[in-house]
């Protein structure tokens, strides 16, 4: 076995955590749970006070680190990113420590260090990041583009600038698939961007970002920011929509094709030339994609030209695909289903506070509802789930979902699924819960190795994977 699955890789660990929770871990049925990974870690350890007068400081947790640092070392052996753990007490007294491993098929949670996101297809993402542009006849570029203006005003701005040859444009081409346009073209014509071109000058380096209005990527950076370069967890990724306006200058998408990342603002947006405008902009339009949001980007020049020359450079961006029709969040058991029962309407968050359950009747049939996320207790029926012929992801309760599985009525045209944990549920039912859904759809399961040791001795076996 992995020295992940090896009792004394974890004793240290336990040891801290029995002392943080001696009355939880007292007797049969306490537990406590954690995650550990290469980069962070969220254990049960009570981290000791500071002197009164002074910040805590490393030696103060260095209990803590180091039997983290143990696990970790197990982990880069494994060829793992990270493991989640479980910690109870036997009748015996003897200490269990439950490793489990999520597997292919499930995301890590936020809440829950066991059971995230469930996608039940391989690969599958939500709809809009399925999304492409629409096609928007007619699209021209702004008259304020001019390549030769652009190139001309560049080069006054940086007489010593180093530019990019046509083979290296040409190269960055057959890298990325797609024509540049010539703005952009002139613009690395005049500055490549290289750090070494600077040879460690940062005057110079400021003195382009002065002269072109944002923080230049090299030429050989230049990436096409469609939906996969900005990934999302399934359980904020379905609840989010990917709508244009009528008259919108930019699509309301993910990611697109046209969208050629080329600089950045220095606070991690991403400028980039719009090739795929929206029915109210121009081809080649300067568009900023906001790190801060996961669908949509703003409009920040009508053309490459207009932004450097013209130093026009302001944002607008535009959050319409959070809000009704396409969108409803009835956060009060009392809210009206009906109300939100449109045509448009693609994702229904259902909140809990006070008031009777609520009936999906009225969403019987909508032919885009694709997301439901209710909390636990908020459904009158829980079978009226099967009148939503078009849902793609489903979050619920236990409860819930055991109504749904027993009825053998869980929704075969769903491609995630989520567990919302609320309360006190022991993990193993959960864990249990989530293999029924996930063995519907012949996904790996999560597995669990129980590790029993005694603490108060050296005495320690080894359990089986389950």
């Amino acid at each position: 076995m992995s020295s992940i699955h090896d009792f004394a890789t974890w004793e240290p660990l336990l040891r801290l955590v029995r002392a943080s929770h001696p009355e939880r871990l007292a007797g049969p049925g306490g537990h406590v749970m954690g995650q550990i990974g290469l980069g962070g870690w969220s254990v049960p350890v009570r981290r000791p006070h500071p002197a009164p007068g002074r910040a805590s400081l490393v030696e103060d947790m260095q209990d803590e680190f180091s039997a983290v640092e143990a696990v970790q070392a197990a982990l880069r052996a494994h060829g793992r990113d990270s493991v989640s753990f479980m910690v109870e007490t036997r009748v015996d007294g003897r200490t269990a420590l439950h490793v489990v491993d999520s597997g292919p098929a499930v995301e890590h949670g936020l809440v829950s260090p066991f059971v995230g996101t469930l996608v039940l297809v391989e690969g599958a993402v939500p709809e809009p990041w399925r999304r492409l542009p629409e096609a928007v006849p007619g699209a021209l570029p702004a008259p304020s583009a001019d390549p030769a203006l652009l190139e001309r005003t560049l080069r006054e701005r940086l007489p010593d600038a180093v530019g990019a040859t046509e083979a290296e444009i040409a190269e960055a081409q057959t890298r990325l698939g797609v024509t540049l346009p010539d703005e952009l073209k002139a613009l690395y014509r005049v500055v490549r961007a290289r750090w070494q071109d600077w040879r460690g000058d940062y005057a110079a380096q400021e003195r382009v970002v002065d002269a072109v209005g944002c923080e230049l990527l090299p030429l050989d950076q230049l990436y096409v920011a469609d939906a996969r370069s900005r990934p999302c967890l399934w359980q904020f990724a379905a609840t989010d929509a990917a709508v244009t306006a009528p008259d919108a200058a930019v699509q309301g998408l993910v990611g697109s094709p046209g969208w050629i990342a080329f600089g950045d603002n220095g606070g991690g947006d991403r400028l980039a030339l719009d090739l795929t405008p929206g029915p109210g902009g121009h081809t080649g339009q300067v568009v900023m994609i906001g790190h801060e949001d996961s669908i949509g980007a703003g409009l920040l020049a009508e053309s490459l030209t207009d932004m450097v020359v013209n130093g026009r450079a302001e944002w607008h961006p535009g959050r319409d695909w959070d809000k009704p029709p396409v969108v409803a969040r009835l956060n009060v058991l009392g809210d009206d289903v009906s109300a939100v029962a449109r045509p448009e309407l693609e994702v229904l968050v259902l909140g809990g506070r006070e008031g009777e359950p609520r009936s999906l009747a009225p969403l019987a049939g909508l032919p885009r509802l694709r997301t439901l996320d209710a909390c636990p207790g908020t459904l009158a029926d829980p079978l009226e789930i099967a009148g939503l012929t078009r849902l793609e992801y489903l979050r619920l309760g236990p409860e819930e979902w055991r109504v749904l599985l027993d009825a053998g009525a869980v929704p075969r045209s769903l491609l995630a699924a989520h567990i919302e944990v609320r309360g006190e549920h022991h993990p193993s039912r959960i864990i249990a819960l989530a293999n029924e859904l996930l063995s519907l759809w012949d996904r790996p399961l999560i597995s669990r190795t129980v590790l029993e040791g005694d603490l108060d001795t050296d005495r320690t076996a080894q359990g089986g994977a389950r």
